[in-house]
């Protein structure tokens, strides 16, 4: 065989060995597929709220606001 037919068979050979080995490993490469739900989120909550409002008045203030000529 000429050597010039010998190399042009080996990068050949070499080129198809990578061809379907990319092939190959593209094919066990796992996919992960995400899609949106066809049906609405629905959530539920019960919410009780409940508050209290404290005030501390001084005695003279408190007094003020008694007298009802100030008012």
């Amino acid at each position: 065989m000429d050597i010039q037919l010998k190399y042009y068979c080996m990068t050949g050979c070499l080129a198809a060995i990578l061809v379907f080995s990319a092939f190959g490993v593209t094919g066990c490469t796992p996919t992960v597929q995400v899609a949106a739900s066809d049906k609405p989120i629905e959530v539920n909550l019960n919410v009780k709220i409940e508050h209290e409002i404290r005030i501390k008045v001084d005695k003279e203030i408190d007094d003020l606001f008694s007298d009802d000529e100030v008012f």
